[in-house]
C-alpha cells in the first residue's frame, strides 16, 4: 500500500492524480480505465477540499494499493471532517434536462457508474471512501 497525505485543497487535485497516475502506469493500467479513476479523483477529493472543513483547512490521506492478480486498484479517501456519506444521497435524476434538475449529485453518480466498486464508512471520527477499479 501506498498513501500520501496533503491538505485538502483544490490545488492538491494535480498532486493527488500525479500520485495514483504513477501508480497506475507501473500496475499496466488501460488509459480508459486510468482517465475514469482521475475524475473520480478530481470529484472525490474535491468535495473533501470543498466540504469537509468548513471555515477552515484539514488534511486528507489517499493510499493506494493493487491487488495483481485480480488486476484491481483500490483507492481510499480519508479525512477527518464533518461527516458525510455521499453514498447515502438521491442520484440526480438524470432523465430530466439540465435546467429541470436540482444542483449536485452528479459527480459521485459518475464516480459509481464508472468505478466497479464505492464504500464509505465512518470510522474514528474519520470520513472513509473506497474506490474499486479493475484496471
Amino acid at each position: 500500500m501506498k498513501e500520501l497525505t496533503v491538505r485538502a485543497t483544490v490545488g492538491n487535485i494535480p498532486q493527488v492524480t500525479a500520485f495514483i497516475d504513477a501508480l497506475l502506469e507501473d500496475a499496466g493500467c488501460s488509459m480508459k480505465a486510468q482517465m475514469q479513476i482521475d475524475v473520480a479523483i478530481d470529484e472525490l477529493f474535491g468535495n473533501i477540499a470543498h466540504y469537509a472543513y468548513p471555515g477552515g483547512a484539514g488534511d486528507a490521506a489517499v493510499r493506494f494499493s493493487l491487488d495483481e492478480a485480480a488486476r484491481t486498484a483500490t483507492i481510499t479517501f480519508i479525512d477527518s471532517g464533518v461527516p458525510f456519506n455521499p453514498l447515502a444521497q438521491d442520484e440526480p435524476d438524470v432523465t430530466l434536462s439540465a435546467d429541470k434538475r436540482t444542483v449536485g449529485g452528479l459527480g459521485i453518480y459518475l464516480v459509481r457508474k464508472t468505478m466497479d466498486r464505492v464504500d464509505y464508512q465512518r470510522r474514528d471520527g474519520m470520513n472513509i471512501l473506497t474506490i474499486t477499479k479493475t484496471i
